[in-house]
């Protein structure tokens, strides 16, 4: 008798592909409104702005988690899955598992920000805190997933997490579409690990992507430029992007941005800042340090601007007294 082969959607080691974002953003539709693309003027172009800070969880994150866990198994769903965050991609799962009634466990930097931490606790995740100089995350979750056998949600190392979070330049292509434009030739997106920059990069395929980084964790930026993977030099350098410290890509990532030709650009603490005043000042929008930096590199002039320029405003969970004091000054 041949034994039936498994099913290749279900390959932990598949690529992402163009039909797999397609197939997530009909998932995240039926169960989610499309965030909104909010037109903003500079230098009197029109930029396109994805309010992702709108999701039920404050972020982008909502979209791969829900697509990997509405694809796991019954038997890898009775065992729980662990998922490695500095915060949002932490909220997304553990409100898709709450939902499925799935079993979830993030590892998180004992450092995250104090809304973040106790907003995955409320979603009813464990969360299991390390050091994020001195330890490994990803070591962490491996012991974790040695004891439990469940199923590892990685940030952005993910086929399912790439495609997932690409769901969002599927709606954007709409939402352009629906005011005459053909889609948008620029895509400018926040980038930790790459998973959004990735899926964008698969949604919008005629479009030029662009990743942009915070100062210090700047390792997709020099990794498309050097060919090769390279880490963050210093796991210690202070940032307010904690949702973009991550210590290097996966190949997975990788193979996606250098494919498309993706490139990279940093900004700077103050020019984070700057966007997060201009957002709340211009759209009305709380924007995180980490959810702002694509838009500071525009407001910065990183980044020339096409016909139809789409941005990111990838997350909006930041600590009050911080927000507080950044509008203040």
């Amino acid at each position: 008798m041949t034994q039936q082969s498994p099913d290749p959607l279900l390959d932990p080691a598949r690529a992402p592909t163009l039909a797999g974002v397609e197939r997530a953003a009909a998932k995240v539709a039926a169960l989610l409104p499309q965030t909104p693309i909010l037109p903003m003027e500079i230098d009197g172009r029109t930029i396109w702005c994805k309010a992702e800070c709108l999701q039920p969880v404050g972020a982008f994150k909502i979209r791969g988690a829900w697509h990997r866990l509405t694809d796991l198994t019954p038997e890898q769903a009775a065992a729980g899955v662990v998922g490695v965050s500095s915060g949002n991609h932490a909220q997304g799962v553990a409100w898709a598992a709450k939902r499925l009634g799935i079993s979830a466990t993030i590892v998180m930097p004992s450092n995250a920000p104090k809304m973040k931490l106790a907003a995955t606790r409320a979603l009813g995740a464990e969360v299991v805190l390390y050091d994020r100089v001195a330890e490994s995350r990803d070591a962490v979750a491996a012991k974790l997933l040695e004891a439990s056998g469940g199923t590892l949600v990685h940030a952005y190392g993910d086929p399912w997490i790439i495609e997932g979070q690409g769901s969002a330049g599927i709606e954007a292509r709409a939402q352009l579409a629906a005011r005459g434009i053909s889609g948008p030739d620029k895509v400018i997106a926040c980038c930790g690990g790459g998973g959004l920059s990735a899926g964008l990069a698969l949604a919008c395929p005629d479009a030029e992507i662009i990743a942009v980084e915070p100062e210090g964790w700047d390792d997709v930026t020099r990794s498309l430029a050097a060919g090769e993977i390279l880490s963050v030099e210093d796991l210690a350098y202070p940032t307010e992007c904690d949702a973009l410290q991550t210590p290097q890509t996966w190949p997975i990532n990788f193979a996606v941005l250098q494919a498309r030709g993706v490139r990279g650009t940093v900004v700077t603490r103050a020019e984070v800042r700057h966007a997060m005043r201009v957002a709340f000042e211009r759209l009305h929008l709380v924007v995180e340090p980490g959810g702002a930096a694509a838009l500071a590199a525009v407001l910065a002039g990183k980044v020339a601007l096409g016909d139809a320029t789409l941005v990111t405003l990838s997350g909006g969970n930041v600590d009050p007294e911080l927000y507080a004091e950044i509008l203040a000054r």
